[in-house]
């Protein structure tokens, strides 16, 4: 068979030099080698960094994760969520309750002593059953009202954290038990010793692997999810519904799908969360913690992977790098003392950068990398495009004999 092909208006296309599908280009070989390049850097960086640098790192990869969850489901699907602080504690509290031990004030009414792993992982699927049983209200609301009535769950988060004290030590709350794999322990007394090119790795060196282990996991995840037909399912009914239901997509199912992933999503981002901090109170998962994830996602760009990520990593560290520096900055006291807090500083500043990008970079932080990020035509492209130019001087097809002679 010939490379050509001979279009109705006369034109031969040389399909040789179309660019296949799949095909490696240069911006997609770029993005890779750079992917690998911060994956490289971020594995060597325990070994030259502070440990205030690892325990932020640590929190901005479970920010991350959180992040990709609301995202997914706000971005992706189109659905107004304020109950990701509600999910983060389902997950943080069957961590603690189901990996916990008896002893001390905070964990005096004791947990099940199970395996961390076995924590972990009940941890992120009991977030997502919370996330199938709210489902159903979700299929039957949109927009603000769907957004009031998961609002609803952090007030009854935030009860159940108070009241049911045999699980959650009530307002005090509970410790977080130290994660372990196989025997490998990420942080207490007990862990055994592990010294990598001089630099002896402790509990945040640990923490630090782990959280980028599992950020990864949840990218690589996401990315694909994007992607994919489900994906592209969810997108068409962020668009519209109706046009989603014509085109033969299952409105509540996948609306019940999104909420699932995204609950697993913040379950997982719980754990993390719960590590990082060290403890579980009811003052952690209220609705700051909902609006903040929020912020993150309206930041970074809606409905982008790259945008959750960038979104969170800014929210969330920016109160603790303020903080570190407060002696330094102007207009920054320590905690205590009359004036701006760290915390407060913080929130005016995400906040002012959500009011501009709202105003003039609705794609977020996302949107302004792809803006500035030079445009390079591929030979493609090129082609058609300027065969679609010559076509407009072309002699006119020949007439049609089923219109009487009209090629109108």
């Amino acid at each position: 068979m010939s490379d050509t092909a001979t279009r109705p208006e006369g034109r031969r296309v040389d399909r040789t030099s179309a660019p296949q599908q799949g095909s490696w280009t240069t911006a997609r070989i770029v993005k890779l080698v750079a992917i690998l390049a911060a994956v490289v850097v971020l594995l060597v960086l325990p070994l030259y960094v502070e440990e205030f640098w690892l325990r932020t790192g640590f929190a901005v990869f479970a920010a991350i994760i959180g992040a990709l969850g609301l995202n997914l489901l706000v971005g992706t699907t189109g659905q107004l969520s304020l109950a990701h602080a509600f999910f983060l504690a389902v997950g943080a509290v069957t961590y603690t309750y189901v990996s916990g031990t008896s002893g001390g004030t905070a964990n005096a009414y004791g947990g099940l002593e199970w395996p961390p792993l076995v924590g972990m992982v009940l941890g992120v699927l009991v977030s997502g059953l919370a996330g199938i049983i709210f489902s159903p209200i979700a299929a039957r609301l949109r927009g603000i009202y769907l957004g009031i009535a998961s609002l609803g769950l952090v007030f009854i988060g935030q009860h159940v954290l108070n009241t049911w004290t045999s699980v959650t030590g009530g307002f005090n709350g509970r410790l977080v038990p130290a994660f372990s794999l196989f025997g490998f322990s990420f942080g207490g007394t007990d862990s055994p010793e592990l010294v990598i090119a001089g630099v002896p790795f402790g509990q945040t060196e640990r923490l630090w692997y782990l959280g980028l282990a599992l950020c990864v996991v949840a990218c690589w995840f996401a990315n694909n999810l994007v992607r994919s037909r489900p994906g592209r399912a969810l997108q068409t009914l962020r668009d519209s519904e109706v046009a989603a239901s014509v085109m033969g997509v299952d409105v509540r199912s996948y609306k019940a799908r999104a909420f699932l992933v995204s609950s697993m999503y913040a379950g997982m981002a719980g754990v993390l969360y719960a590590l990082s901090i060290g403890s579980v109170a009811p003052d952690s998962f209220g609705l700051a913690l909902s609006v903040q994830f929020l912020a993150m996602i309206v930041l970074g760009g809606l409905g982008s992977v790259t945008g959750a990520i960038l979104g969170a990593t800014f929210v969330s560290s920016a109160p603790l790098v303020l903080q570190q520096y407060a002696g330094s900055l102007p207009f920054i006291v320590d905690p205590g003392q009359p004036g701006i807090v760290a915390s407060q500083a913080a929130a005016f500043l995400y906040g002012g950068a959500i009011v501009l990008v709202v105003m003039f970079e609705p794609g977020g932080l996302a949107g302004l990398a792809r803006r500035l990020r030079p445009t390079t035509r591929a030979p493609g492209a090129a082609i058609a495009a300027d065969g679609a130019d010559s076509s407009q001087h072309s002699t006119p097809a020949p007439a049609d004999p089923s219109t009487g002679g009209d090629n109108r």
